[in-house]
């Protein structure tokens, strides 16, 4: 089985993210509201990105850290930048 780490654009410019098992299931929950919460007041929804994971462990370890990367890094990671994003990387430590 695999688990997923996706990114999903809200209505009110935010990115959300989050992780699953299922991602198309998942993601059909947030655009319908069913999940409630966060993007459930945020509607509709856009999926944006994501990334396939052999644990929920792993997968839930790369949510934690994706939520807390600037906007910037998010959509570095979004457009697929690599370069981008280990700029901003280091950036935020100072150097």
């Amino acid at each position: 089985m695999q688990f997923h780490t996706y990114i999903l654009l809200c209505n009110d410019g935010s990115y959300y993210v989050g992780h699953t098992d299922d991602l198309d299931y998942r993601v059909a929950q947030h655009k319908s509201g069913a999940l409630g919460g966060y993007t459930a007041k945020r509607l509709p929804v856009a999926f944006m990105w994501s990334e396939a994971f052999a644990t929920r462990d792993e997968a839930f370890a790369a949510e934690r850290r994706i939520k807390g990367w600037s906007r910037a890094k998010k959509e570095a990671l979004i457009a697929g930048d690599w370069k981008r994003i280990s700029k901003l990387a280091r950036n935020r430590k100072g150097s």
